[in-house]
């Protein structure tokens, strides 16, 4: 029996386009540590897809290098970072913004549907001891989206935020490990989700939607800009052959590849869960992009196990689902009869 692919987005493979350009760009020789044409080319290209003329890009490793070293740009190293209590730059980083930030902290805020709420931000800000030097003084909002529980901000929404956290003097940083999904899901434009909301860096995901270890910050702030010229190179992330990640960036940014992938794998999803709903099942969360929580009595996801249905199994009876842009109509519909199968 085949293996159909749902434990992440990051299980997939990389897609031909990509594979394509880094094929294309390995020849010759270039400079090294980004001085080479390949990434000035893709600065370009960021600039016309985000609809700014001075946005300056970072290609870097990891997804958590790019939050971390965003972040470390945006706050002393007295300040803390805002997010929602289930963000992954405050439950899976392993502390990466407090160690290159020189201790910054991360407070998680609450609110419901797994996103942080104008009031539960505002409770958190008024709750500060503003210029008490024994208290970490808020310096940064981070807004994961879409949410690690597959939930997406509405735009108002992010803009609201934004200006309340820009109001106590706040910057704004957005973690888009899966910008793609939600841009694909909101039907806006890069512009209208980062900037033009109030955001000023975006890590900008790419390896979770067809890339090959590449990653990305996207600064709109030029202070932030140009410290994060050296903090790239002091945490390692200024690698020699840059061109390579570069070349994977641009390639997924150009004709609109990175939402095209987005799209399969958000209407997978949509798919996968309409079969599910029909099903004797609870959804844990809105699936609003690709993404998935289902909770299901615990012998029937024991059998699911046995079918070669790949998740992550977060607890007796609750398991994740996520589709990516490899996911096929095929996938969808052998996953379904083998959950109906493991539910009789």
């Amino acid at each position: 029996m085949r293996t159909i692919e749902f434990r992440s987005d990051n299980a997939a493979g990389v897609a031909p386009e990509i594979l394509a350009s880094i094929a294309n760009t390995n020849t010759g020789s270039a400079l090294a540590y980004g001085h080479d044409e390949v990434t000035a080319e893709l600065e370009q290209r960021v600039r016309e897809v985000f609809e700014h003329d001075t946005a300056r890009v970072f290609p870097v490793t990891s997804g958590t290098a790019a939050n971390a070293l965003a972040l470390t740009a945006l706050c002393p190293p007295w300040g803390s970072v805002l997010c929602h209590e289930t963000a992954h730059i405050i439950v899976n980083e392993g502390g990466a913004t407090s160690m290159l930030g020189g201790g910054a902290v991360i407070k998680g805020v609450p609110g419901d549907d797994f996103r942080m709420t104008a009031e539960t931000l505002r409770a958190a800000l008024g709750s500060i001891t503003w210029g008490d030097p024994h208290h970490s003084q808020p310096s940064v909002l981070s807004l994961t989206q879409p949410t690690d529980m597959g939930t997406i901000y509405p735009l108002d929404e992010v803009a609201e935020l934004s200006a309340i956290a820009r109001g106590s003097g706040l910057k704004v940083h957005l973690d888009g490990a899966r910008i793609a999904n939600a841009l694909v899901a909101l039907g806006c434009s890069p512009a209208d989700l980062t900037w033009r909301s109030g955001v000023d860096a975006v890590s900008l995901g790419a390896t979770k939607n067809g890339g090959l270890s590449a990653e990305a910050i996207v600064v709109f702030d030029d202070e932030a800009a140009d410290e994060l010229v050296y903090r790239t190179k002091r945490s390692g992330h200024v690698t020699s052959k840059m061109r390579f990640q570069s070349t994977q960036i641009s390639a997924y940014l150009a004709d609109d590849l990175w939402l095209r992938m987005a799209r399969n794998s958000n209407h997978r999803m949509v798919e996968l869960a309409a079969g599910l709903a029909k099903l004797p099942v609870e959804f844990v969360n809105r699936p609003d992009v690709n993404m998935l929580f289902v909770r299901m009595p615990a012998e029937a996801i024991d059998q699911l196990e046995q079918t070669g249905l790949l998740f992550y199994r977060m607890s007796a009876d609750t398991f994740r689902l996520v589709t990516s842009w490899q996911t096929t109509e095929t996938d969808i519909s052998e996953a379904l009869h083998r959950l109906r199968s493991s539910l009789t």
